[in-house]
C-alpha cells in the first residue's frame, strides 16, 4: 500500500531542500548528478504513476496558496527557470501552474535583446515584468542570459555599445553584485525570489534533440541554434557554475534541480514552491465591520426576492 500523499510531500521537501543552495562559494555542478531522482528506486510504471497522483495533489495545493496569495495582495512571487536547451523549462511551467486561476500567473519567454531594449541597461527589461503583489510571474530564461551568453558570444555583449572604459575583465562581477543588489531589493519589497536551474546531464540532451529530428510532431521544437550552442557544452557549464556559486544567497536561492527525469524535475519544483509559499503563512483578508454590514444588508435583500 502507498503511503499517504501527505507523507510523500513532506518527503520530497526534504529532498529537494537538498538541493537548495544559498552560500555558492563552494559550489560545483558536479555535486548533483543530472540523473538523481531522491533515492526512488521502484519499477518505471509504479514511479510515474506516483509522480502524476503526487502532481495532481500538489497542483490542488498550489492552487489554494496562490489563491491567498492573489487575495491578500502582500506578497508576490517570482519563479526564474534557467537551464539548457531540451531541459524541460516549458514542459515545468505547463505541468506545475496546470491548475492555477491563470488571472494570477504571467509567464515571460526573454529572448534576444530588441533593440530598444539594448537601448537600457541589461536588468531594465526583466525589471518590467517582475510580478505585482499577488501574482506569480514565472521568467522563462530571464537577467542571467546577460552574464551566461556573452560569456561564450562576446557580439551579445558588442551589440549593447557601452562605453569602452565600462567593459573590463570586471564587467561579469560587476553584473553579478548588480544582479544581487536588484533581487535583494525585490525580496525587501515583498517579492519572494526563487531560482530554477534544471540541470540537464549532455546525453540527456542529445537523446531529446534527436526526439525532435525524428519525431514529426516535436519537429517544431528543433531549432539549428540547439545544436550550434551544444557545440559549446563546457563553456555553457564553466559560466552557469560560475553564476551560481556568484548569486547564490539567503534571500534568493539557486535550486539546482535534476533534470534528466522529467516526473522527478516537475515533482521538486513543485514542492519547492509550495514550500516556499507556506513559509509566506499566507491567509485571506479578513472583511472589515463596514463590509460586513453591507453583506448582511445585500443578504436581506436578496431573500425578499420572490
Amino acid at each position: 500500500m502507498s503511503p499517504p500523499l501527505e507523507k510523500i510531500m513532506d518527503a520530497a521537501r526534504r529532498v529537494s531542500r537538498a538541493y537548495r543552495i544559498e552560500q555558492g562559494r563552494t559550489f560545483r555542478l558536479n555535486q548533483i548528478s543530472p540523473g538523481d531522482t531522491g533515492g526512488a528506486a521502484k519499477s518505471v510504471i509504479e514511479i510515474q504513476w506516483q509522480a502524476k497522483t503526487f502532481l495532481d495533489f500538489a497542483n490542488a495545493q498550489l492552487a489554494t496558496l496562490q489563491e491567498k496569495l492573489y487575495a491578500q495582495k502582500r506578497w508576490s512571487v517570482l519563479i526564474v527557470l534557467q537551464a539548457m536547451d531540451a531541459a524541460g523549462k516549458d514542459g515545468t511551467i505547463k505541468h506545475v501552474m496546470s491548475g492555477i486561476n491563470p488571472q494570477g500567473c504571467e509567464v515571460t519567454s526573454f529572448k534576444v535583446p530588441t533593440g530598444a531594449e539594448l537601448l537600457h541597461t541589461f536588468l531594465w527589461r526583466c525589471a518590467q515584468r517582475v510580478p505585482e503583489a499577488g501574482m506569480i510571474g514565472i521568467f522563462n530564461r530571464s537577467h542571467y542570459e546577460d552574464v551566461l551568453a556573452p560569456r561564450i558570444h562576446p557580439q551579445f555583449l558588442q551589440a549593447r555599445n557601452l562605453p569602452p572604459s565600462l567593459v573590463t575583465k570586471k564587467i561579469w562581477s560587476e553584473r553579478y553584485e548588480d544582479i544581487n543588489a536588484f533581487e535583494r531589493h525585490l525580496t525587501r519589497n515583498g517579492v519572494l525570489v526563487l531560482k530554477f536551474y534544471l540541470h540537464l546531464s549532455k546525453e540527456e540532451q542529445k537523446k531529446r534533440l534527436l526526439e525532435r529530428i525524428n519525431e514529426k510532431s516535436k519537429n517544431w521544437k528543433f531549432s539549428e541554434s540547439d545544436i550550434q550552442e551544444r557545440a559549446r557544452w563546457e563553456q555553457y557549464m564553466a559560466a552557469y557554475e560560475e553564476t551560481i556559486r556568484a548569486t547564490a544567497q539567503p534571500w534568493a536561492p539557486w535550486y539546482i534541480v535534476p533534470a534528466d527525469n522529467k516526473w522527478f524535475t516537475r515533482a521538486i519544483v513543485a514542492v519547492t514552491i509550495i514550500d516556499a509559499l507556506e513559509s509566506l503563512r499566507l491567509k485571506r483578508p479578513k472583511n472589515p465591520k463596514e463590509q460586513k454590514k453591507i453583506l448582511a444588508a445585500a443578504r436581506k435583500l436578496l431573500n425578499k426576492e420572490d
